[in-house]
């Protein structure tokens, strides 16, 4: 498929706000993909060369692409760079730029694939050492003249990893769900009944969400239909998205949800931890990130190597303890193992982790999520051992009785643990899904987890540090509407303990899509926990609400910027401190 086939779509899509209609665009762009390029179109669309599950970074700057688009169409960088501060758009500027060049020079144009753009940037990822910052320059100028301003315009922004269309998971799921029924059901968008639509959409979303290949997804509804996309299935050794809770703040809410009697759970102060062992004893650790962990927990992979003896995928939490007391530690002393990428061995007995096994999606290769969870629970006890501090099943109380579940809410929360959860024993797992099947139980809500969108460069003894953060959470369409600024919390020493300004500004670097004077504009990546004091209405903020007194608490290695609180979090804990104060 030709790069300018997708860009007009990007443009079409840019154009509305509403839903369906970009649904409806997407879905035309499907009609006209091919089996070969629709892996690297349905990367495309949401402004990526690589996997969600692949957290490599393209490496390029405003500054490096100012530069590129300096090489590219011979106008000199601070032209590029006035071009800039007034548009707010460097791919406009080099839109704009390239037309004037192409009318003067009157170049063919070499017709760019979306093949050439996936395989030329992710080359860009790749080019280290001496001499590197040159050839990624020249690679990317290569791009741009055998682009035209349109594609060039894209073709910023993706460099950037700043679409900026407004394209949602759900809006391309929908698309999928709608160009594949419409093509079985050998009917128009209009005639499809309410049912149809219904089972093409769970089958879509199971597919998804099983796999997480949104392209094989794809391409097996086109070619296989519903029964091909009933057969995508788990695989050992490819992440997938955990199973996710509803939340609860009283145990009768929590029983009516799941029903009685249910399985009730500690619920850990730890990470998630998504366990791979293949038919060979491979041992691959993800957390709910999807990233590979592996090489920062040797001791998990060891210890499960000896554990377990068959080809399963597990899910479980990862819990510090004090080595000395051997007390539990809250997550924010162990979430630096996730980030550590040196002296792994040091940081395992400083740091060490208890691994609480609490569900199995496969084991010996075969399926076993869709079992009920009794039975899903009762093969882990047969295959996990019992090992304090090391390896162990999840603490868990089976009961329908309010009075236990209290006694065991208050056991949980007085042995450090964050509260409970709630499952019900009939139901099968559900890979990325809020379904009911699961709660969560704890003291009322005080904190958010957010991700940073914006801050602003610090002055005096605070310079060159990043402070003052712009924190979002997720509305329904997947996007992020800000809540406010928090700069409280964070250490400007590194004695002082917790996270500081410089240990934030650095993880935030790779981040920073344009600066405009001491304002910074990032890409939605880091997630941070916040405390607040109270949530109030407010037109300042793109959200409707802003946070009273935010506070920083730490850093949620273990959250993707899909999975942080929601704008309905944030509505819910609005009307619960409005009923508090009546």
């Amino acid at each position: 498929m030709k790069f300018g086939t997708l860009c007009e779509t990007y443009a079409r899509i840019a154009k509305t706000s509403k839903r369906l209609e970009k649904t409806a665009i997407i879905a035309e762009l499907l009609k006209e993909t091919d089996e070969a390029a629709m892996p690297d179109v349905m990367m495309l669309l949401k402004g990526r060369v690589y996997p969600e599950w692949d957290k490599t970074h393209i490496g390029i700057n405003t500054k490096l692409a100012t530069k590129a688009i300096s090489l590219a169409t011979g106008e000199s960088e601070e032209r590029v760079v006035k071009a800039f501060k007034r548009e707010g758009d460097l791919g406009a500027v080099a839109a704009t730029l390239l037309t004037k060049k192409k009318q003067h020079t009157l170049l063919a144009k070499d017709d760019l694939t979306v093949h050439d753009v996936v395989r030329a940037v992710r080359k860009l990822s790749g080019i280290e050492g001496q001499g590197s910052v040159n050839l990624k320059l020249k690679t990317i100028a290569n791009l741009m003249t055998s682009a035209t301003p349109t594609e060039a315009h894209y073709l910023v922004r993706i460099l950037l990893e700043d679409l900026r269309v407004g394209i949602a998971d759900g809006a391309i799921r929908d698309a999928i769900i709608l160009w594949a029924a419409t093509l079985h059901e050998n009917t128009k968008e209009g005639e499809l009944p309410d049912e149809t639509k219904r089972v093409w959409t769970k089958a879509i979303q199971d597919a998804i969400d099983k796999s997480n290949d949104i392209a094989k997804v794809a391409v097996t509804a086109k070619h296989k239909g519903l029964k091909g996309l009933d057969a995508v299935d788990l695989v050992v050794g490819v992440p997938i998205k955990v199973m996710l809770a509803q939340k609860e703040n009283e145990i009768p809410a929590a029983f009516e949800r799941v029903g009685r009697p249910a399985a009730l759970e500690y619920k850990y102060d730890g990470f998630r931890m998504q366990i791979h062992r293949d038919a060979k004893g491979n041992v691959t650790l993800f957390t709910r990130r999807l990233e590979n962990v592996t090489a920062q927990f040797p001791d998990v992979e060891e210890r499960f190597e000896s554990a377990v003896k068959k080809s399963c995928i597990l899910d479980a939490e990862a819990v510090g303890f004090d080595p000395k007391t051997g007390k539990y530690t809250p997550f924010q002393a162990i979430g630096q193992r996730i980030r550590r990428k040196y002296d792994i061995d040091a940081l395992v007995k400083e740091l060490p982790v208890e691994l609480n096994v609490f569900d199995i999606l496969s084991y010996d290769d075969k399926q076993v999520y869709l079992k009920p969870f009794s039975e899903r629970r009762a093969l882990l006890e047969r295959i996990i051992p019992h090992k304090a501090r090391q390896i162990k099943t999840s603490e868990i109380l089976v009961t329908g009785d309010d009075k236990a579940a209290a006694a065991f809410y208050k056991r949980s929360l007085d042995a450090g643990n964050e509260g409970i959860m709630f499952k019900a024993l009939d139901a099968p797992y559900k890979p990325g899904s809020r379904v009911g099947f699961m709660v969560k139980m704890k003291p009322v809500l005080d904190t958010l987890d957010v991700v940073i969108v914006g801050a602003e460069w610090g002055e005096g003894k605070r310079s060159g540090w990043l402070t003052s953060f712009v924190i979002a959470c997720l509305d329904d369409d997947g996007n992020y509407v800000e809540l406010g600024r928090v700069g409280t919390g964070l250490k400007e020493l590194e004695q002082e303990g917790g996270t500081t300004f410089e240990q934030l500004t650095k993880l935030l670097k790779e981040d920073i899509i344009s600066e405009k004077g001491k304002e910074v504009k990032l890409r939605p990546n880091i997630v941070i926990e916040i405390k607040f004091e109270e949530i109030q209405k407010s037109p300042s903020y793109s959200s409707g609400f802003a946070l009273r007194f935010p506070r920083f608490v730490q850093l949620r290695d273990d959250r993707r910027p899909d999975e942080i609180s929601t704008l309905a979090d944030v509505m819910d804990a609005y009307e619960a401190q409005r009923g508090q104060k009546k």
